[in-house]
């Protein structure tokens, strides 16, 4: 199976062009000839020299990422972006990269898997950005606690997570937009919601979430968008008959 052909399947699966525009991410083919024998898949939230160094060791041709390299005006190839893209080429390892497109796709996508490990019901399209709507919101079939939560979606608190406590303790409806969505808090608080969930804290909507009573997880950026990547690897597992692996390098962010 070629680079293109796996970028087929990709595009078929999740459309770009719903983010076209908004998206400063080049999503797609960031890297390769276009000529390689896919045989092998890595998977990694982000395009990295420690990414890059465990999929070639692992015999991976591609490494599919949600952050990737290219982001916005071009870039003259020299310091580390030159040495990252010298060490793909190098070792012929191709690099896709799949940003907002991934964040909203309702089967595949950081919220929507997300949603499904809290086991919401009642999903739907939440957040906008843009003029797209990129999270999930849901109802839990029964209240809950953002303890209770956290252990059973993240397995637990790490590090990089943290909550503001302002609102009922009883958790049932919740708005997510994983990774850097901390900014439409300020939706969940007009549509009344008892939990909002995004990966980055952030000192600017400590007083308005008190002042609404509203509860916001920050579960960490890392965190909130491996679901998305690992969803993809079991599905080209199923439908392509590739190898894949999942490469877990956490930020502590």
């Amino acid at each position: 199976m070629t680079l293109h052909e796996v970028d087929e399947w990709i595009r078929k699966r999740i459309d770009f062009s719903q983010t076209d525009g908004i998206d400063a991410s080049l999503n797609g083919i960031q890297v390769g000839v276009g000529n390689e024998d896919i045989t092998t898949v890595a998977f990694a939230v982000d395009a990295c020299l420690a990414t890059f160094e465990r999929a070639h060791r692992e015999g991976a041709q591609l490494l599919f990422v949600h952050h990737g390299l290219f982001w916005g005006p071009a870039l003259p190839l020299t310091g580390v972006l030159g040495q990252r893209v010298q060490y793909l080429m190098q070792n012929n390892l191709a690099l896709y990269a799949c940003h907002l497109p991934l964040d909203q796709h309702a089967e595949m996508g950081n919220n929507g898997v997300m949603a499904q490990a809290m086991g919401l019901t009642e999903v739907q399209p939440f957040g906008e950005y843009k003029g797209r709507k990129l999270g999930m919101k849901g109802q839990l079939p029964e209240p809950s606690t953002i303890d209770e939560l956290v252990q059973n979606t993240f397995g637990g608190w790490s590090g990089q997570m943290s909550a503001l406590r302002y609102g009922s303790p009883e958790i049932q409806s919740i708005g997510m937009i994983s990774g850097g969505g901390v900014r439409e808090v300020s939706q969940a608080i007009d549509e009344g919601l008892d939990l909002y969930v995004t990966g980055d804290s952030s000192h600017n909507i400590v007083h308005e979430c008190r002042e609404a009573g509203m509860n916001v997880l920050f579960a960490g950026h890392y965190l909130t968008e491996v679901f998305g990547v690992k969803a993809v690897a079991d599905a080209m597992a199923q439908e392509l008959g590739v190898k894949v692996l999942f490469l877990d390098v956490p930020t502590g962010y």
